[in-house]
């Protein structure tokens, strides 16, 4: 959109091109100012906090993570620590883990059935294997 706009304000107004567009002056007089001083209409990206990890570094979290199922958040942040001399934190390495498509999950916990159990199970089912 933004390059559509820069290509109808040649040789218009800003005002008819923003009344086209229907959004305000303000914004299509600020593109077209960013624009004739960069020569570009892209967005700049946002800011926010840097990463504490690279890409290849989240790999290598995701892969040794898969190498031993087992391991906890922390574990892998001591290997981690241990393989590149860079301290993370244990929830960091889980948001890592997450994006990776790993996600922490415990074993249902149930009634061990005992033989009096079973035993009542089966009875019942052989009782009612006939029902309609």
């Amino acid at each position: 959109m933004r390059g559509r706009i820069i290509g109808k304000i040649e040789g218009r107004k800003i005002t008819d091109v923003a009344r086209e567009f229907d959004i305000a002056h303000s914004v299509v007089s600020r593109l077209w100012k960013s624009f004739k001083t960069t020569g570009m209409c892209s967005r700049r990206h946002g800011g926010g906090r840097v990463r504490s990890t690279t890409p290849a570094e989240e790999r290598y979290i995701v892969l040794s993570a898969k190498r031993n199922r087992r391991t906890t958040a922390q574990q892998v942040a001591n290997q981690f620590l241990a393989a590149s001399g860079k301290q993370i934190s244990r929830k960091t390495v889980a948001r890592r883990l997450r994006g990776g498509g790993l996600y922490a999950r415990r074993p249902v916990v149930c009634v061990p059935l005992t033989r009096q159990h079973r035993t009542a199970r089966l009875q019942w089912c052989r009782e009612h294997h006939n029902w309609t």
